[in-house]
């Protein structure tokens, strides 16, 4: 079938393919080292307790078999080897049905971290990554020309992450409809990056041009993907750069260099690149691809509902395999910010002049004289988490009383998620958490203070607390 395939997208695929190896690199990398803490079995959410509650059906996962923390260790860092190879083309050297297993094991050992995750990897860009994954796996390698199907399946991919995103936005806060939401965003976003503070004190009216833009290139510009070439190039070629403006502007863990990925295959190759001949696909890969087609088409009957549903859901999964999602970003803007400080002392009996000392992480605001550093796309999931135990207790109330037993203790794998403790030779006796307001200085308190930021006390998250003498939970004083 001559139709079936486009040979002059074989370096769109190349790119593509790359791309979301090195994604995938990092995601492993972050699992690794981050594991043990969050989810192991001494961790914050341990998985052997989570699926002692949740059956294989509804989070399918190889742990869901037996976990151990040297199992999860030796999957994360296979999956990282696995994908450095990637990185370095060796799918390209196999026969096609061998470098499809290849992506498909990455897939299958990626979805068994996400699926007992829990909150830590309850973020919309685990399930692009999934989904983009999955249809890696049916892109094929050098043995054969890229299939049509897959590439418009990849645009289909792309087309609901930005049009979804941009729905949301004008159906949710009124101040994306007035172009005011950049007034805040720049500053309250979950963690800002370098170039965070610059970007919160451009002139208002760029500002406006930043959202107007942003509608634009959320709303207009992805129906132009389905658009006859040079004009899907152009259209992706625009996602591209607005993406990169992200990048600049913050720390969004993956989730922009996903989308960065997934336009890269809607760019006519042909347009910087000469023929590359490739042999013709056998029939067996073309009735496979023809199947995940039409299976990927019916599993987006739900995400379709939901796009064009005036309660559209942000980032939800329709199915455990996270084969076909729905996605959306930053429906609500915050005006504040507020930042949880978490202090420890050493002193035994608490009295007015107590010293506390701070915690410091590595990408949440603390100190306010340390400029946000830039660590997207490795996701820091403790600093993220952080974030959200900032605007509702709530979100932190399965695991922020066990990250306290861990400071307690000086437990050695959390504290690896930290960026200063301050109690290296013995734990402290008790540890609270309060409730800031930060804000970004200004060009003359910068000058003055060499602060970044400003900060407020406004109460106490959680009061003074120590370890009990019979067990290990938080005991409040």
């Amino acid at each position: 079938m001559e139709w079936f395939t486009a040979p002059d997208y074989w370096l769109s695929r190349l790119a593509f393919q790359r791309t979301l190896a090195a994604i995938y690199l990092v995601g492993f990398l972050g699992a690794a080292l981050q594991f043990r803490a969050l989810i192991g079995a001494r961790g914050m959410l341990p998985v052997p307790e989570f699926v002692r509650l949740v059956p294989m059906r509804r989070a399918p996962s190889l742990f869901q078999l037996h976990y151990s923390d040297r199992l999860f260790a030796c999957c994360a860092w296979a999956g990282a080897v696995l994908s450095a190879a990637l990185v370095g083309g060796a799918a390209d050297q196999l026969p096609l049905w061998t470098a499809m297993l290849w992506w498909a094991v990455l897939w299958a050992l990626y979805l068994s971290i996400v699926n007992v995750g829990q909150t830590w990897y309850a973020f919309g860009w685990e399930s692009l990554l999934l989904e983009a994954g999955f249809l890696a796996i049916f892109l094929g390698n050098e043995r054969t020309a890229p299939p049509v199907l897959v590439l418009w399946l990849l645009r289909w991919l792309l087309f609901r992450v930005e049009f979804g995103a941009g729905l949301i936005k004008v159906r949710g806060d009124e101040c994306w409809r007035r172009l005011t939401c950049l007034y805040f965003h720049h500053e309250t976003q979950p963690m800002p990056g370098p170039l965070s503070w610059f970007f919160h004190h451009l002139p208002g009216p760029l500002h406006r041009v930043e959202a107007a833009a942003n509608h634009v290139t959320q709303l207009v510009v992805p129906v132009l993907l389905f658009a006859p070439q040079p004009i899907a190039s152009a259209a992706a070629g625009m996602i591209v750069l607005t993406q990169l403006w992200l990048v600049l502007s913050g720390n969004f863990s993956w989730l922009n260099w996903v989308t960065i990925a997934l336009a890269l295959p809607a760019i006519d190759g042909s347009l910087v690149s000469g023929p590359h001949p490739l042999p013709a696909p056998p029939l067996w890969y073309e009735i496979v691809v023809i199947a995940v087609t039409v299976m990927v088409l019916v599993l987006s009957y739900h995400p379709v509902r939901n796009l064009i549903s005036r309660r559209q859901a942000m980032n939800r999964s329709f199915d455990p395999l996270h084969l076909v999602n729905t996605y959306g970003a930053f429906g609500t803007v915050g005006r504040v910010r507020f930042e949880v400080v978490v202090e420890g002392t050493d002193e035994r009996v608490l009295r007015p002049g107590t010293v506390w000392r701070e915690y410091q992480f590595h990408g949440k605001p603390g100190d306010i004289r340390r400029l946000p550093r830039q660590f997207a796309p490795y996701h820091l999931r403790l600093d993220w988490l952080m974030w959200f135990a900032a605007l509702s207790p709530a979100y932190a109330r399965p695991w922020f009383g066990a990250f306290v037993e861990r400071l307690l203790e000086n437990d050695r794998d959390t504290l690896k998620l930290l960026r200063r403790n301050p109690f290296p030779d013995a734990p402290p006796v008790y540890v609270r958490a309060r409730l800031y307001h930060y804000e970004f200085t200004s060009w003359r308190q910068l000058r003055a203070t060499g602060a970044w930021w400003q900060r407020r006390y406004l109460r106490d998250f959680l009061p003074p607390s120590r370890l009990s003498t019979t067990d290990i939970s938080a005991e409040r004083v």
